[in-house]
């Protein structure tokens, strides 16, 4: 049943689902890339927390109009403009008043989530609420979602994207150099409101398929989850995407085969697991790689401390330096070297005496900061420089 929902031959609400959590997931991912570089990932809850009063005022407008208080594009335009005072209180704290930003945040989140608890307390005590559902956009809830609501979660992903394809460079500018885009005459106020203004987007239209508490983990989980495996902005702009897409992919799929389990905490779930697995496999920066890299690290200090002990006639204490020797071919049990293992000592030695005359030249400062005692001279030096060094070693012949 699983693979069936994942290539949508589950149901046309299912398909539905799915469609507009991918989209969704999208949008996340990509808007969200720029939320973690920037370091603002808190202020996307504390929008996503300003959205519930706007959703129970919503809904009492539209009952006393005698419209569908259910009705998604006004629960949505509601919990929107709730979001856009939210943001602006916010930013407001920030540049007015002597708050912190985290501050600012914890104020903005705590005082609208509290007054749209009491809305919806509210509502559940007046006839037309009773049956309302408003607590499912706490933690989401695509039960019965129609297509009109698909599209419009859909739609809404769609031009979020779109707005971060146009704005990407500028906002880019303003996540990784702010006084740099200052100087180039951009407004960095206007851009970080954009930014925001895509995020509570993201917010919005994630509110019914992840709910508002947990739409921060899809705007932030795949960004610091695309952060393992590329260090190139755009790399990670799309990777994040991706990742976010992928997630919503899976977890909608899963709650569609087992329509007990909830959509948006199994989205997270998944997009967690892509983190975690992220988080011990990536090639450059996880767990294991490093793991790995310092244990070669380690093998090869140990095997050229062996070296330089041979070439110097010393011997050799430390019994994993002889095991790895040994292993090498470098030298016997007894810690005597062999032919190879005497010819890789003496350049060994010849390399540590280039160190120690570049350590202590002023020209090759910057090169002999990388010194750590595996590193070949010949990487960050010149052959020109490194036979004006070879000069100056005061030996009877030249080890090559």
């Amino acid at each position: 049943m699983f693979w069936q929902a994942l290539t949508f031959q589950l149901g046309y609400n299912a398909t539905l689902v799915t469609i507009g959590a991918v989209l969704l997931g999208l949008a996340a991912g990509i808007t969200g890339t720029f939320l973690f570089l920037r370091k603002r990932a808190l202020v996307s809850d504390a929008i996503a927390h300003a959205t519930l009063p706007g959703v129970g005022l919503a809904f009492i407008l539209m009952t006393a109009l005698g419209l569908d208080g259910r009705w998604l594009p006004g629960l949505l335009m509601g919990s929107a403009i709730s979001a856009f005072l939210g943001l602006l209180a916010l930013q407001w704290m920030v540049t007015r008043t002597r708050l912190s930003e985290d501050a600012a945040i914890g104020a903005v989140l705590s005082v609208f989530f509290a007054f749209g608890i009491v809305l919806l307390t509210v509502i559940q005590s007046i006839p037309a609420g009773g049956q309302a559902g408003l607590e499912g956009f706490l933690l989401g809830s695509t039960a019965g979602m129609i297509f009109a609501d698909a599209a419009l979660i859909a739609a809404g992903g769609a031009v979020v994207v779109a707005l971060v394809l146009v704005f990407r460079r500028p906002m880019m500018l303003l996540s990784f150099d702010p006084n740099y885009a200052a100087a180039q005459g951009m407004r960095i106020s206007g851009i970080d409101l954009m930014m925001m203004v895509l995020v509570l987007g993201v917010t919005v239209v994630g509110l019914k398929v992840v709910g508002l508490i947990m739409i921060v983990a899809l705007l932030i989980i795949p960004a610091v989850t695309a952060r393992f495996w590329s260090d190139r902005a755009e790399v990670l702009v799309l990777t994040a995407g991706v990742l976010g897409a992928l997630a919503a992919w899976i977890g909608a799929a899963i709650s569609a085969s087992a329509p007990d389990l909830p959509t948006g905490p199994l989205i997270v779930l998944v997009s967690f697991a892509m983190f975690a697995a992220s988080l011990l496999l990536a090639p450059a920066r996880g767990l294991l790689s490093r793991a790995l890299r310092h244990r070669r690290f380690q093998r090869g200090v140990h095997i050229r401390q062996g070296l330089l002990s041979l070439a110097q006639g010393q011997p050799i204490y430390e019994p994993l330096t002889l095991r790895l020797l040994q292993a090498e071919g470098l030298a016997r049990a007894d810690g005597v070297a062999t032919d190879t293992g005497k010819a890789r000592a003496a350049r060994a030695h010849w390399d540590e005496k280039r160190w120690e005359i570049a350590r202590a030249t002023p020209e090759f400062e910057l090169a002999a900061a990388r010194y750590d005692g595996l590193t070949r001279l010949e990487e960050v030096l010149t052959p020109d420089q490194i036979a004006e060094i070879d000069g100056r070693i005061a030996a009877p012949e030249m080890v090559t």
